[in-house]
């Protein structure tokens, strides 16, 4: 386990987990929002390589792309992360993607704070993030989250992205 909330485990991805995130990352609702040239995956070997990424994207304890789990189900409801921008200069961002069985239950807004409240005891001064300029469901997370909106910006990603940041002390 990587953190709780009050009804989500945050944990590593596992294998047993590939189903569900060919079921969650398959879909183009979901995968419309996240890369640069986004794609949903196609099959279940996509899957599994995604799985293994995400899972070496948490080896250094302090970041990670980790699986969102309702502790009263255990059912897999998405991803949250807490990672090192590429080429970000050090910065970080939170971000999540979740299914959309488990859009608009506040999961997304539970898992993010989660982990803003892990980077800044581990010692993140400010976290980002960045949505895709329409992805006005993110953008609210942002907001709830208590983010301050940056505006728009092509620093980071190759493209225009809506950026958000929130201080340690915010």
């Amino acid at each position: 386990m990587i953190f709780d909330t009050e009804r989500l485990t945050v944990r590593l991805w596992t294998a047993s987990d590939v189903d569900r995130a060919f079921d969650l990352y398959g879909r183009w609702e979901v995968a419309r929002w996240l890369g640069s040239t986004p794609r949903a995956l196609t099959d279940r070997e996509q899957a599994q390589t995604l799985v293994e990424r995400f899972r070496s994207r948490s080896a250094d304890p302090r970041f990670g792309c980790w699986a969102v789990e309702v502790r009263d189900s255990g059912l897999v409801a998405g991803t949250v992360l807490l990672v090192p921008i590429p080429d970000g200069g050090g910065e970080v961002e939170v971000g999540w993607h979740f299914h959309p069985d488990c859009w608009g239950r506040g999961y997304a807004t539970e898992a993010a704070r989660g982990a803003l409240a892990k980077g800044f005891a581990e010692g993140l001064s400010e976290v980002f993030a960045v949505t895709y300029p329409d992805n006005a469901p993110s953008q609210a997370v942002c907001r709830r989250l208590g983010m301050e909106p940056l505006g728009r910006t092509d620093r980071w990603y190759g493209t225009e992205l809506e950026a958000f940041r929130l201080t340690a002390c915010g």
